[in-house]
């Protein structure tokens, strides 16, 4: 039997974007016809910006074209500025006009400044190497004597704040000065969301390195002279020399699709975007309050399934189920964690051995596999078809002490 395939145009060239294209080449092959729509020409694998400063990694960047050749997509190097629902379309920044039966909306998050004042320094994965060494400059010279890491409320992921609390903290005594490191967060524990497992390990890293932590905390700023951290509701103030802040994330929905007030757009277990037959949404723009790579390819998984099995593929539609999967870094080396946040996964775990293969710092079923292989120089020129095993894998196992 002959069929037309499937219009799917993706929008993103993120973790959600690529997750969705590599997931549906797989669930979906030749039933589906895919489109990748992004502003920008290459994926950047941002998560590592935290390690840079302290040369334990760096970024990547890989060409979208790449992922295209391999999942058979056209690729689009343009901004999707307004969807159409009812007619299907979408609308180009470059002027072109596309149709689709099914849109898969991954276009990110925007990060912007939680305080306006130009004293707190705003980090986020994009932030220049030199920033934050200048920072530590400041530390190790004994110009900074107290630094404030500041999570403000709101969705988002508070990883990278523990990570530089840490790598400064060690960094700064490593060179012989003692810096009193305060991490300020709305959180009731250290990384919460990993459960009460990884909460004990990271409480007890933070202490190991002298940083102190103010929980259930959210962070006013005092300009001074001194300058302060006032932390409701306590009222509390913190005077510190200098003060980093995670940023505050809005979502970056098209002209035509329904968001909240901060530009989330709201989807169902399945990524179906509400009210819009037609339209999915994966990653960081939708309105799940934890903002996490991890999350994203999951997200992008569930609407992947969704979207193969309309187009006649037999595959089963399974929803997103939240699991946490978080790579910490730490100057002692990475602490793996993973909680099952639907349920049934107990305390969670937090160990220095890998608990996913393969071990990146995002894992995605389909992407991180991909990206392996690029490293390794071993990638094909095409992706698993449907029913073939996928290499993403949870690794559970005993440790026996000897």
């Amino acid at each position: 039997m002959t069929h037309t395939p499937h219009r799917v145009v993706v929008a993103g060239g993120g973790v959600a974007g690529l997750e969705a294209l590599l997931a549906l080449h797989a669930l979906g092959g030749d039933r589906v016809e895919l489109t990748l729509v992004s502003p920008t020409p290459d994926f950047v694998y941002r998560p590592l910006a935290v390690a840079e400063p302290f040369a334990l990694g760096h970024q990547r960047r890989t060409p979208l074209s790449q992922a295209a050749q391999a999942t058979g997509a056209a690729f689009v190097q343009a901004p999707l500025t307004a969807v159409d629902p009812a007619a299907k379309t979408v609308q180009l920044g470059d002027g072109q006009q596309l149709s689709y039966d099914a849109l898969v909306l991954a276009m990110g998050a925007a990060a912007e400044p939680a305080y306006t004042t130009g004293n707190v320094f705003t980090w986020d994965d994009s932030s220049e190497v030199d920033a934050v060494g200048g920072l530590l400059r400041d530390l190790e010279e004994g110009y900074s004597q107290g630094l404030a890491i500041v999570i403000p409320p709101g969705p988002g992921w508070p990883l990278p704040a523990y990570e530089l609390s840490l790598l400064i903290a060690s960094d700064a005594r490593g060179m012989g000065m003692d810096p009193e490191i305060t991490l300020v967060t709305p959180e009731r524990a250290p990384l919460a969301i990993f459960g009460p497992r990884a909460i004990e390990v990271v409480s007890a890293d933070l202490e190991r390195a002298g940083v102190k932590v103010e929980l259930g905390a959210y962070a006013e700023i005092d300009e001074g002279p001194p300058r302060a951290i006032v932390m409701r509701p306590s009222n509390r103030r913190l005077e510190v020399s200098r003060i980093l802040s995670l940023p505050r994330l809005r979502g970056r929905n098209p002209q035509g699709i329904p968001a909240d007030s901060d530009g989330f757009v709201k989807v169902d277990p399945h990524g179906r975007v509400a009210g819009l037959p037609g339209v999915w949404a994966a990653g960081d723009g939708i309105d799940f309050p934890v903002k996490f790579g991890g999350l994203a390819a999951e997200q992008a998984d569930a609407a992947a399934a969704d979207i193969a099995a309309d187009a006649g593929a037999v595959v089963e539609r399974k929803p997103f189920r939240p699991v946490l999967r978080g790579r910490l870094l730490t100057s002692s080396g990475p602490r793996y964690m993973r909680y099952d946040a639907g349920g049934g996964d107990g305390e969670g775990e937090a160990t220095t051995h890998t608990l996913w293969w393969p071990p990146g710092k995002i894992n995605g079923r389909y992407l991180t596999p991909w990206l392996a292989a690029l490293d390794e120089e071993t990638v094909a020129d095409h992706l698993p078809q449907s029913g073939g095993l996928a290499v993403q894998a949870d690794l559970h196992r005993e440790i026996i002490a000897s």
